[in-house]
């Protein structure tokens, strides 16, 4: 896996040395800066960077706002004392939110979630190739490998990917739920979740919270999405 390109934006000297002292013990990571502003990192963010390590409580905006201003960069991992923002954190793609005081192995456990998507994040591509309209071409590393789309128990987003779940095998391919569905060879599949899609056909119950699939399969019915089911009550 090639480098990790990061940036660290924390205005509290200590923090900012112990992620710098953190990151430097990780080969995958190539440090470009450490700084204590948003004024700071500008000659930085507009280079080609792949994660940026952001503290939340900064003196000139919020990380949090900072963040929305550079969707461009893949990977954003929060670094905070305030726990009570995660939640509207991980609305903006964040990878992590790690709570100060910086530990090393809530780090490690991090670096693992960094390595995963970025490995996914060059080996993974989705082929707009169908071959008829009951196959699937997707690259997997090095190989080109077809799946039959009537084996795809359901869909799974991950962040820019999703999963393609099948009974023998998960397959990873970068593109969003929400575009995989746009197409016509995915007609028959319903939105359940912000992070799941089925197969109609496959649903063989349900209930206010949860579908069960194939009578082994149970996965979350998200609120927004509950209207999208009511033709399994027809």
């Amino acid at each position: 896996m090639k480098k990790i390109k990061c940036i660290i934006i924390e205005d509290q000297e200590v923090d900012r040395l112990m992620l710098q002292h953190l990151i430097k013990q990780h080969d995958v990571f190539e440090l470009v800066a450490a700084v204590n502003s948003e004024e700071s990192a500008k000659p930085f963010l507009n280079q080609p960077i792949d994660l940026i390590f952001l503290d939340i409580d900064l003196p000139e905006r919020s990380g949090i706002e900072i963040r929305k201003a550079y969707q461009k960069i893949p990977a954003c991992i929060f670094v905070s004392s305030h726990p009570e923002y995660a939640i509207e954190t991980f609305e903006l793609d964040t990878l992590d939110f790690i709570s100060k005081p910086l530990k090393k192995e809530r780090f490690e456990y991090a670096v693992n979630k960094l390595k995963d998507f970025f490995s996914m994040r060059e080996k993974s591509e989705f082929f707009d190739i169908l071959t008829g309209s009951q196959f699937l071409k997707i690259k997997e590393g090095h190989d080109t490998v077809q799946i039959k789309i009537s084996d795809i128990i359901y869909l799974e987003a991950l962040k820019d990917y999703t999963r393609l779940i099948t009974s023998q095998k998960k397959h990873c391919v970068l593109s969003s739920i929400g575009q995989i569905l746009k197409e016509d060879h995915f007609s028959n599949f319903v939105r359940i979740h912000k992070s799941y899609a089925v197969p109609k056909h496959l649903i063989t119950r349900k209930n206010s919270y949860e579908v069960i699939i194939n009578d082994n399969v149970n996965l979350p019915v998200g609120r927004a999405y509950k209207d999208n089911l009511s033709f399994f009550d027809s």
